[in-house]
This record gives structure tokens, sequence and C-alpha cells, in this order.
């Protein structure tokens, strides 16, 4: 009783440890938490390099720690939120073992924050530039690049929806767009303006025209298959982001996934892709089966219907 009791309080201190870092923006404390937390099988840096000189110009390249398939592992390339003015790669690590658990290999892309020159176009132009640096470097680490998966959460879902959305970023870094087997975005902003938050004026108000900075605005029938992922409890980008989104995409003859999970917020929707707080599985197995479809050789992912 004494053991089932500390373990109970430990686990209570720390939702509440996770809750603060949350609340503070904090993900080094998120990542910090989840590392404490043991696999069975682990992952490795394999990789890391830069593609520009600025900060966080920058790309990890994770792999599971055990013998590659036979073909290699498949990769995703992930790119963090943080309001395009906080974020590094370092911070979410996680992500890429849980990833790794699942059996791929995964690419942690950093881009241009607002205050170092981050603002619309080049937080686009940099993520572009690590997609293209992931697949240039993964091949020689057991890694398949033909076919990749592209997801993101918040910020980082807006960069890669926009690069799977938009044929301009990938094709100015020289990514072929038929690489791109599929995007998934986590409480993703797709339909947010006119502005309404400092972060997004700070990132997107100084663009000639912000109303052709929406991924919205781009749905089209031969994008991507998107998988959208997004909790009904979001005060920082409302699930209408994704809804519209969906909407438009389907209207254009386009492959679109909605998942909404009720109650769930902003922070708790990438909270789902770590090890002390995946609660079963329900933002993590979705993903996942999405994208082992979308980097799988020469497949085209299968649309589900959320459960109703």
């Amino acid at each position: 009783m004494g053991t089932a009791l500390a373990l109970g309080l430990f686990a209570l201190a720390g939702w509440g440890v996770w809750r603060w870092a949350v609340a503070q923006g904090s993900a080094a404390t998120l990542e910090w938490i989840d590392a404490r937390f043991a696999r069975e099988t682990g992952v490795r840096l394999a990789a890391e390099g830069t593609y520009g000189a600025a900060a966080n110009q920058n790309v990890e390249l994770w792999v599971p720690d055990r013998a590659a398939p036979a073909g290699g592992w498949p990769l995703v390339v992930w790119v963090y939120g943080g309001g395009w003015h906080s974020g590094t790669t370092k911070d979410y690590r996680f992500v890429a073992r849980t990833l790794g658990d699942a059996g791929f290999a995964t690419a942690l892309v950093g881009y241009r924050l607002v205050q170092d020159g981050g603002r619309f176009p080049a937080m686009l132009e940099d993520t572009a530039a690590g997609v293209r640096w992931a697949r240039d470097h993964a091949g020689g680490h057991g890694v398949r690049t033909g076919r990749i998966a592209l997801a993101g959460h918040s910020a980082g879902a807006y960069n890669v929806l926009m690069l799977a959305l938009d044929p301009q970023w990938l094709a100015g870094a020289g990514v072929p767009e038929d690489a791109i087997g599929g995007v998934a975005s986590l409480a993703g902003p797709a339909d947010f303006y006119p502005f309404t938050s400092d972060s997004a004026r700070n990132a997107l108000g100084y663009a000639p025209d912000p109303a052709r900075t929406q991924p919205i605005r781009f749905a089209r029938g031969d994008a991507p298959p998107i998988l959208l992922l997004h909790g009904t409890a979001d005060d920082v980008v409302r699930i209408r982001n994704s809804r519209r989104l969906a909407q438009a995409a389907r209207e254009a003859g386009g492959r679109v996934e909605e998942r909404a999970f009720p109650g769930m917020g902003h922070a708790g929707i990438v909270m789902g892709l770590s090890r002390p707080f995946a609660q079963g599985g329900i933002v993590r197995d979705p993903m996942v089966a999405f994208l082992r479809s979308a980097t799988a050789p020469g497949s085209s992912v299968p649309v589900q219907r959320e459960p109703r």
C-alpha cells in the first residue's frame, strides 16, 4: 500500500510539474521529465548539423538504437512550436524518443525565430532547408529518404502545413514535392487572419499580403495527405483552424483526416507524445498509424473517419 501511495504521489507531482512547465512555456522542463522514463530501447543521435549561420538553423537526426530494418528506418521531420519566438530542437527530443519506439528516424528541425530574423517567410525557407538537410544526410545512417513525412505542433505545424500546401517553399530548397508522403498537424494554426495575437502579428504581420500567409489559402486536391489533430479546449489555437482547413481541403478534392480530442488543450496534445502522459496513446497512436502509411514506399495514405 505504501509503494502504491508513493507512486501515486510521484505521478501527481510529475503532473503538477508538467502543468507548471506548460504554463511557463518551458519545453525544456517537459523534455527533462520525459527523459526520466526508461524505454526498452532508446534512440541515438546519428547526425547533427546546420544549414545556415543563424541561431536555430540546425537539424538533429535521431534513429532507434537498434539494427535498422531492411530498407532502412522511415523518416519523419518534426518542427517544434513556440509562437515563432521560442523553442529549440533539444527541448523536443521526447518526440524523437516516442517516434523511435515506433520504428521511425526523426529529424528535429530548427528555424530562425522572430527575434533572430525569422519573420515570414524566413521560418518557411528555414524549415524547407532543414528538410533538405535531413534528406541529404539521413541516408548514410540507415534511413530511407525517398518518401518522408512532416509533422509539427502549433507554430511548427503551421510551418509544415505551408510546406505541404504551397509548393514554392520545398521547390526553393530543392526538395521534390513527391518526396512528402503526408503531413501531421498538431494544434496547427491554418486560418487565423486577421491576426489577433502578438505572436502572429510579429511573425506574419509584415508580409506584403498577410492574407496569403494562411495555409487555408493553399488547400488543393493534389497536396500530400493531411492529418489534423486538435483539442476541443485549445484556447491558443482554436479548433476551428483545423476544421476549416479540413473542409477547404475536402472541397478541393484533397485527402484529409481529422481527430478532435474532447477537453484537451493546446499543450495537452503534444504532451500526448510523451511517455509519462501518453494517456493510452490517444494522440500518439493515430499519428503513428498515419506516419507509417505516409512513409511507406509507393503507397498512399488511407483517409479514415474519426470514430464517433
